[in-house]
């Protein structure tokens, strides 16, 4: 029976769908169509397309915009041609990519777009990011954001926005991973991955342009049971700068609430990073950020309040992770010592899971105020949230009673 299991995940789907799609818009005798080529690979001299699916037995293919545009009112679809995660390059297949490889490479170029400033690394598992970083180096994005939650980036997508140099490619070398993706890779980065058999590495070389995709729009395609099909465009967060924030305020009742303080600089970076990290992360989602690293990541929950703590306790084991796996280089769950583990958690408990000074982000407004109290008890020290709730007072009271600050983005950020 495990043998039949592990035949299952090696089994490749000779897909049968199209080499070419096509969907037209038609408003009377006016006709906009989109043209689509299907993606394939050469591997072991054989032509591939997608793997399978999101699980052995589905099919699935990939196709990239070759010609065609969309313009409705005054939003105008991405140029074609512009190729991103519908057209990587295949360094080393490993085995070749399914269509999670592909989903979870695209989001993370998505949130990546923002941060070409400087080394970044977004490592995403099931189309959800669960380390973000930015640093001086390639390789101190990347170590930051595995360490954020180490357990959870195991066979995750690693996508890094410069070319890999072999200090970054030996520790990413370290952890067992489906996907690097990357610009470029220095000389002897490709001997480095070559030890790791069913790694796929792929070039995006138009990832030196990805600041150009900020702002953008694509159409989005949601196909429902009956085959019917949602058609959206896609979400280009508005705050995107400081000037693009609002100091929390609101009126209740004939009686004005503000909140008591303007971020610091440094508040500013982590809220705006957090924000546009927010994007890419599946609703309803809490997230918590400090000095431009992720620290706890809350996703996919059905109350507000609920992936507050989620994400807070995430904090916590992810924090005591990485102390347990950086002092005794063993995962905390197998660290046997009860005095290693009462020591660890003790400093665990002390710094509040890393959360002191953190900032807290959601992607919608909090309906009430204990959103942010579970945030404000662990000594987080910034907000941001679109606004718009009929109790922002409440959560603005809040902020004050704690001396914290809190911002307004106006805009919502839900992901599905």
């Amino acid at each position: 029976m495990t043998e039949d299991l592990k035949k299952m995940y090696r089994t490749i789907l000779e897909d049968a769908f199209s080499p070419n799609m096509e969907i037209s818009f038609v408003d009377g005798d006016r006709r906009q169509t989109l043209f689509y080529e299907k993606v394939t690979w050469t591997v072991d001299d054989v032509r591939k397309g997608l793997r399978y699916g999101e699980n052995p037995g589905q099919e699935a293919a990939l196709y990239r915009l070759v010609n065609g545009n969309l313009v409705l009112g005054e939003t105008e679809c991405i140029q074609p041609g512009r190729y991103l995660a519908s057209d990587v390059e295949l360094l080393q297949s490993g085995k070749h990519p399914g269509k999670t490889n592909l989903t979870d490479a695209d989001n993370a170029l998505n949130i990546l777009r923002y941060f070409q400033d400087r080394p970044t690394a977004v490592i995403v598992k099931h189309n959800n990011p669960c380390g973000v970083a930015r640093a001086e180096t390639l390789e101190q994005a990347y170590t930051k954001a595995n360490m954020a939650d180490r357990v959870a980036a195991f066979g995750g997508c690693i996508a890094l926005n410069r070319p890999v140099d072999r200090a970054t490619a030996e520790v990413v070398a370290r952890q067992y991973s489906e996907v690097v993706v990357a610009p470029d890779f220095e000389d002897g980065v490709m001997g480095v991955f070559e030890k790791k058999k069913n790694l796929r590495v792929v070039r995006i070389s138009n990832m030196e342009r990805l600041e150009t995709f900020v702002g953008q729009r694509t159409v989005e395609f949601k196909s429902l049971i009956d085959g019917g099909i949602v058609a959206q465009w896609s979400f280009v967060p508005q705050a995107r700068g400081q000037d693009d924030l609002t100091l929390a305020a609101c009126e209740y009742q004939g009686r004005e609430y503000r909140v008591g303080r303007e971020p610091t600089v440094k508040e500013v970076e982590d809220l705006l990073f957090g924000w546009l990290v927010e994007s890419g992360i599946t609703s309803n989602s809490v997230i918590y950020v400090k000095d431009q690293v992720t620290v706890g990541i809350g996703t996919g929950e059905q109350d507000r309040v609920g992936v507050a703590e989620i994400a807070r306790d995430k904090a916590y084991r992810k924090l005591a992770d990485r102390y347990c796996w950086e002092a005794h280089a063993v995962p905390y769950n197998d660290l046997k010592d009860p005095d290693k583990r009462a020591e660890i958690d003790a400093r665990v408990a002390e710094e509040k899971g890393g959360l002191v000074g953190a900032a807290m982000v959601s992607d919608a407004f909090f309906p009430f105020r204990d959103g942010v109290d579970v945030g404000l008890r662990e000594g987080i020290t910034a907000v941001i949230q679109p606004g718009g709730s009929t109790n922002d007072y409440q959560s603005i009271e809040a902020c004050n009673e704690a001396g914290a600050t809190m911002v307004f983005t106006g805009q919502r950020s839900f992901k599905h």
